[in-house]
């Protein structure tokens, strides 16, 4: 939109490595749609990290696995993008109380660097609803690093194939996770949503 740039394919840096960003289609001469190869999955138990119990393989993955919660039984498939997640599945996520169950799952002794956590109700073999509770912000609009995470968890399970739709409360992404590569693909709009100016406070200039 500013000029920029016209390359088709940008590498941004961030905080979990190096993304490579690439236009999907214009609008007017602007992206609208951007893909972003976010990586591959770590699923390793001990990379994540959690540890559900002493016996397991610290490089086993966690697909599934019973997690007791607030008295009560969940199964969670925990998937690192880079950060931690753990995916749970319900029948209807707009049910939740999740200002109660997020914490609940973040502060949870099988995840010794907190967690995020995704509830995710399945809509069909291509589509889900998910809520995301984020590690340190609470319940938050839409987050990329768990929208993948909710792929992987679909398809690990067998939910899904390797290409869903996530349906997030700011919007939907379309995530596949590559066969051929393992890397997971993140699709989603790209437009501005505010701008503003940056002062520096007084005596702070430098």
């Amino acid at each position: 939109e500013h000029a920029l740039t016209v390359r088709p394919v940008l590498r941004l840096e961030t905080l979990a490595g190096v993304k490579l960003l690439q236009r999907v289609d214009d609008a007017g001469g602007c992206p609208s749609r951007v893909c972003v190869d976010m990586g591959t999955p770590e699923l390793a138990r001990q990379r994540i990290p959690v540890r559900p119990d002493t016996t397991s393989d610290p490089e086993s993955p966690c697909i599934g696995q019973p997690i007791r919660v607030l008295d009560r039984e969940w199964a969670v498939t925990c998937v690192s993008m880079g950060n931690p997640h753990a995916v749970v599945f319900v029948d209807d996520v707009d049910s939740l109380d999740l200002p109660v169950v997020g914490p609940a799952f973040e502060h949870h002794p099988w995840f010794p660097s907190r967690t995020n956590t995704e509830f995710v109700q399945l809509m069909d073999a291509g589509h889900v609803r998910m809520r995301v509770w984020e590690r340190g912000a609470g319940e938050t609009l839409a987050c990329g690093t768990g929208a993948c995470a909710v792929a992987v968890a679909c398809h690990l399970t067998g939910r899904t194939g390797r290409e869903v739709a996530v349906q997030l409360r700011g919007g939907t992404l379309d995530i596949r996770w590559d066969e051929r590569t393992g890397h997971v693909l993140m699709t989603g709009p790209a437009r501005t949503v505010f701008s503003g100016e940056y002062s520096p406070a007084q005596g702070q200039e430098d």
